[in-house]
């Protein structure tokens, strides 16, 4: 049997630390990629969830063009932190995920806002819109909005109004010319 010397053992156990360091430099740097390059980051937490339904959860921000990133909280911390994004650190507490999205950031608050109605171990703690900071409550304030489409929609309907009630006065106003000169022609042949 091999014998294991002091310093073989010590050179093992930095060789882990190092390892270990690497790997949580990493997560961090993922971190901070995901939510610096996506327009919408919500910072959730979950507890005594079965993974069966986290996975649903995944699938339905999948549709919505979100991805879960779950990561251990010190990683995250750190990540949000280097990342200038103290408000969002302030939030993170217990089991976490980071919900990152270049989408509409409606959509994918109504799915959370939704989860955490069905599951109490659900809690949606903030997130960032744009660069500013959402409380929960702006979240679930968010999530009672339209969708960015519908809101579109209603607008353009609201520029293109008076184009078309301009084009009615004008169709009103020719067709009352032509009636005008009808009832001349008429009177005209009846003379």
């Amino acid at each position: 049997m091999m014998k294991v010397n002091d310093d073989q053992k010590s050179g093992r156990s930095s060789l882990l630390m190092k390892v270990g360091a690497l790997y949580r430099q990493r997560m961090v740097d993922s971190v901070k990629e995901g939510v610096s390059k996506k327009s919408s980051t919500f910072v959730v937490s979950y507890r005594g969830i079965p993974s069966a339904k986290i996975n649903t959860l995944r699938k339905d921000l999948k549709r919505k063009k979100a991805e879960v990133l779950v990561s251990k909280t010190s990683v995250a911390l750190i990540a949000l932190k280097e990342a200038k994004y103290e408000d969002l650190a302030g939030r993170i507490e217990g089991q976490m995920a980071l919900i990152l999205s270049n989408a509409d950031a409606s959509e994918v608050s109504k799915v959370l806002v939704k989860f955490a109605q069905d599951y109490a171990g659900f809690i949606v703690r903030g997130g960032m819109l744009d660069g500013a900071f959402l409380t929960d409550d702006q979240v679930r304030t968010l999530s009672c909005l339209p969708s960015r489409e519908v809101l579109l929609a209603k607008f353009l309907g609201t520029l293109s109004a008076p184009a078309t009630r301009f084009a009615g006065a004008l169709n009103g106003k020719t067709r009352d010319l032509i009636s005008i000169l009808k009832q001349k022609d008429l009177i005209k042949e009846g003379s």
